[in-house]
């Protein structure tokens, strides 16, 4: 059992920088893939970036260059640093953890993500 809380949402202007923070409970926690997803109003949950239990990471083309996901299993986080962020970056974005989970075609997806976060809002001004 994997129990996930997001933080470090908030309010921006666009070009600002947010660090979202994933934090897990479970002594397992690194044999997981953490992935974050986001949702906006009326749209699908879309995938962001994802780290899988090996270290590899990924990302959806709109935020590459921009975002960085990163781990550290000794205080089970995973986190998502966000810079020059945009308007289309607003939406809630949520963590998940999928079991040794370590390939683009897997990580990408929703599917094999077992446990999931509340969610935390990004709203960014123009």
């Amino acid at each position: 059992q994997v129990q996930l809380v997001e933080s470090g949402g908030g309010l921006v202007q666009a070009g600002a920088s947010l660090r979202l923070s994933c934090a897990a409970s479970g002594r397992t926690f690194s044999s997981y893939a953490i992935g974050w997803f986001r949702q906006a109003p009326g749209k699908e949950r879309e995938f962001v970036a994802a780290i899988s239990w090996t270290g590899s990471t990924y990302y959806v083309d709109s935020v590459k260059g921009r975002f960085t996901i990163s781990r550290d299993n000794a205080k089970n986080a995973v986190y998502l640093q966000m810079n020059s962020l945009k308007p289309e970056d607003t939406a809630v974005y949520y963590c998940a953890a999928a079991y040794k989970a370590n390939t683009r075609a897997v990580v990408t997806t929703t599917r094999p993500y077992d446990y999931w976060g509340q969610g935390t809002q990004v709203t960014v001004s123009s």
